[in-house]
């Protein structure tokens, strides 16, 4: 076992605080060889980064380290193709999915086939009354605008049915995707999936934002090699602008922030502050973002914005925003989104309001799986409720809504999200297999499914069957991995930046480093919004104060104590964020578990 942290054995959130071994070696080692902070070496261990590939992890750069984009599977036969398509003057179509990942990667294929002299026509599906994925009448409209090739972004990688029936239309269908494939294939031309069973090229960080990009630059490479620009004195598409609509993208669908994701996310926000795309500074001019972008801004502001359009309002804000060269359309768009955001966040608490009290009165909680289904919720919202419920009560949950499909027929739409080492998207594909889904699919953290309403309780049987054999071969013990301790003297903005500079982006695949604030003192605490708490808080021997938040911490346990600003010191996990504001930064804490101290006892050992 690994050792504890403080000898917290059961926080307030009746999870152990360890840390994991590390190779001492190679810390020094590291911390030697490239000047680094012993500290920053040993975050970059903690996170597999070796002696041998800390240079790339810590100076990626686009000379040295992009992929070579004919790597991935098919990529090759399809720029061919995309190459003489374009020099033969045939009409394109494009099909994104409507989140944040399909919005980037419809923005950036519309901007280069635009700077190659064409708009094509573009359809992204209405998420209430079509739902996830490619469907027929899709199909028909781009090909009644002309479209005779039709490139599918964010989706379509089980679009078994809708594809076939495309291709009959006559059709030529290529998917970009980055979701969970099946052995089988859908009958498209091409599909580009770095998660396809036969793609070897290490690719599967990859957002769909970042394979649509990858394309480009393959059909770009190979107009070259075909004398396209030269033969006609054009100047070819500086495709590295578009890299912070990719970054976007890429932060945006939490995908592992490692290799080539890594590199775009840090080339993208590098050049993010000096973008002239008209999207993005009118949705930082909404957001009231200062200064530059930063990955946490994209995250937490910019992402929910472009999102709330296609989940309470129209599903086509998001990419003709990101697409638009007008800034007065752009600032137009993103204060319709800003509205969205804001009646987005009204329904889904009510929505969290319902679930949670269905939850704790039939007792779903004790099952693998959270399934609850939501009669008057919003389909648009059933993702986001459900990663609240999966925070709250520590399992695997699943949101059912219910609407009507093109048919006019009753149809329920669920959305789930799970946890680690439960693979969410392989429940549901095998689910769809077995009959008890219209589709289902995603990924391993996250997916979502259509099924007939009389279906639910067949399914949910299903999940529960399914789920309790996956958590069979996982440790359940709640255990938090921290990656050092701290003290508020200590943890001061050039501490921070350092972190911030060297480890990351953070994200999936390159986690935040969580902290432990050893014997705080609370001097002042506050409640916001009535529901997150705000404290000031010390050393316990006096000095330096900083700004702590638990954000929803009201009625928690964690809340209640710090509420109590008891007399004696805590111990606090969670991590810095640099606050900026009118110019200035500062550090605060983001708590997320924390430990009562009693004398040598926790609370929760002296009430045993």
């Amino acid at each position: 076992m690994s050792d504890s942290v403080l000898d917290v054995q059961k926080s307030l959130n009746e999870a152990r605080w360890s840390f994991l071994p590390v190779d001492e070696a190679a810390v020094a080692r590291m911390s030697q060889n490239y000047g680094l902070p012993e500290f920053v070496a040993r975050m970059l261990t903690l996170r597999g980064v070796t002696p041998d590939s800390v240079e790339a992890f810590l100076y990626p750069t686009l000379q040295k380290n992009f992929p070579d984009p004919f790597d991935m599977a098919g990529m090759r036969a399809f720029a061919e193709d995309l190459a003489d398509a374009v020099m033969q003057g045939r009409k394109i179509g494009i099909f994104a999915d409507f989140d944040v990942d399909g919005a980037t990667s419809a923005a950036v294929l519309i901007r280069f086939f635009r700077a190659l002299g064409q708009e094509p026509p573009v359809y992204i599906p209405d998420r209430l009354s079509e739902g996830y994925g490619p469907n027929a009448k899709a199909f028909e409209s781009l090909k009644e605008q002309g479209a005779e090739i039709v490139l599918i972004a964010d989706c379509g990688i089980t679009a078994f049915e809708p594809i076939t029936r495309a291709r009959e239309m006559g059709l030529e269908i290529t998917v970009f995707d980055h979701h969970e494939a099946e052995e089988t294939l859908p009958d498209a031309n091409h599909i580009i999936n770095p998660k396809r069973k036969d793609d070897i090229s290490g690719l599967d960080m990859l957002a769909a934002c970042g394979v649509s990009f990858m394309a480009c630059v393959a059909i770009n490479n190979v107009l070259r090699e075909k004398g396209y620009y030269s033969d006609r004195n054009l100047p070819e598409p500086k495709l590295k602008q578009w890299l912070d609509i990719v970054a976007l993208g890429t932060v945006c669908d939490m995908v592992p922030l490692t290799g080539a994701s890594r590199l775009f996310v840090r080339v993208g926000f590098e050049q993010i502050s000096s973008s002239d795309n008209p999207g993005i500074r009118a949705l930082c001019e909404v957001s009231k973002i200062e200064g530059a972008p930063t990955v946490q801004h994209a995250g937490w502001s910019l992402g929910p914005r472009i999102n709330a359009g296609s989940r309470v309002h129209k599903s086509d804000l998001g990419a003709r925003l990101l697409s638009s060269d007008d800034l007065e359309e752009a600032r137009s768009i993103a204060w319709t989104l800003e509205k969205c955001n804001e009646e987005r966040k009204e329904i889904q608490s009510a929505m969290m309001k319902e679930a949670i009290a269905r939850v704790e009165r039939e007792g779903l909680e004790r099952h693998p799986v959270i399934v609850v289904d939501s009669p008057e919720g919003h389909p648009g919202l059933s993702g986001l409720v459900a990663g609240r419920l999966k925070e709250r009560f520590g399992k695997p949950a699943i949101v059912v809504t219910y609407t009507k499909n093109a048919e006019g027929l009753p149809e329920g739409r669920g959305s789930g999200r799970s946890v680690a080492g439960v693979n969410m998207a392989q429940a549901f594909i095998a689910a769809r297999n077995d009959g008890l889904l219209i589709n289902g699919g995603g990924h391993a953290m996250a997916g979502g499914f259509s099924l007939e309403p009389d279906r639910l309780p067949a399914f949910t049987e299903f999940l529960y069957q399914n789920f309790k054999k996956q958590l069979e071969c996982i440790d359940l013990t709640k255990e938090t991995v921290v990656d050092g301790v701290a003290s508020v003297q200590g943890a001061q903005l050039e501490f921070i930046k350092i972190l911030e500079g060297n480890v990351g982006p953070f994200g999936v695949g390159n986690a935040e480093p969580v902290f432990a604030l050893a014997n705080v003192r609370v001097h002042s605490v506050d409640v916001l919004k009535e529901k997150h708490i705000r404290a000031l808080v010390s050393d316990w021997e006096g000095g330096t104060r900083m700004k702590t938040m638990l954000f929803g911490g009201v009625g928690t346990p964690l809340g209640e104590a710090l509420l109590k600003k008891s007399r004696q010191p805590f111990h606090l996990l969670g991590k810095f964020q640099i606050n900026r504001w009118q110019g200035r930064e500062s550090v605060e804490f983001h708590i997320s578990d924390g430990v009562l101290m009693m004398g040598e006892e926790t609370l929760q050992e002296s009430a045993a």
